[in-house]
């Protein structure tokens, strides 16, 4: 799931930019420029327009900067792969500092806080390409994962799913599950077809298996892969807003806790 573009290497970019501008004018333009009593001609005084601009937003920039890249960030989810628990048009809020404190844009870890858990609602990076996704954390470093008949097992352990019942209006017809991973429960969605394939994989250091709750639904890492402890961006943990694609307005219909 695709969440958005590189906006922090864009606020990055301004924030520093807007910076450069505010010591030029302090350190060279401002001490060069002539004092009212010294100039006949007061329109010398001024600062110039992009000074101005660029000495207001620097403050705002910087908070935003400073919000975004150490407390907590949004993302709207544009498709369907974690339906039911985030549906298309959801804006949620990510954790940025749950798993670690980052740096901006290149990520590299500064300080630890904690890890992701199994269950977790995780925005990273996929190793295939560079954009946001979110999907549930399934696999930890050194978890032997099989997904059989459509039913996960840890370390040959089986995650219980129980039937709740059919997903209304859906072709093909979707059936829903609670499914539990230890303490954490979620629900998921499959279609009704068996899938008669094994598949294994083993979780290797520094990486974590991750899976939609839209099973059928989702691009996640039984076809690209593992993600990779250094691309991880945080947790998600609020929905905040929600706007249905086209024209109509935002509504706070779904605001809650993830799970």
């Amino acid at each position: 799931m695709d969440l958005s573009i590189n906006f922090p290497l864009i606020l990055v970019l301004l924030t520093g930019g807007c910076g450069l501008i505010w010591l030029f004018e302090a350190y060279w333009l401002a001490p060069r420029r002539p004092k009212a009593e010294d100039s006949p001609d007061q329109s010398n005084l001024a600062q110039p327009a992009v000074v101005e601009y660029a000495i207001s937003f620097f403050p705002v920039l910087l908070f935003v900067l400073i919000l975004r890249s150490f407390l907590a960030e949004p993302f709207q989810i544009p498709s369907g792969s974690m339906i039911p628990t985030l549906e298309v048009g959801d804006f949620i809020l990510v954790n940025k500092f749950a798993y670690g404190i980052r740096l901006p844009v290149v990520g590299t870890k500064v300080f630890e806080v904690g890890e992701p858990a199994r269950g977790d609602a995780m925005v990273f990076i996929p190793p295939h390409q560079e954009d946001y996704f979110i999907k549930r954390v399934v696999g930890l470093p050194g978890d032997r994962v099989r997904y059989q008949n459509k039913v996960l097992y840890i370390n040959n352990v089986e995650q219980v799913q129980t039937y709740l019942g059919e997903v209304p209006n859906t072709r093909p017809e979707q059936l829903r599950f609670s499914e539990v991973f230890g303490s954490s429960q979620h629900e998921i969605h499959r279609n009704q077809y068996q899938d008669a394939r094994v598949q294994e994989w083993l979780v290797p250091s520094g990486h974590y298996f991750m899976m939609g709750d839209n099973r059928d639904q989702s691009s996640d890492s039984r076809y690209w892969g593992f993600a990779s402890e250094d691309k991880i961006v945080g947790k998600a943990f609020a929905v905040w807003l929600h706007k249905e694609p086209g024209l109509s307005l935002p509504n706070f219909s779904r605001n809650g806790w993830i799970k």
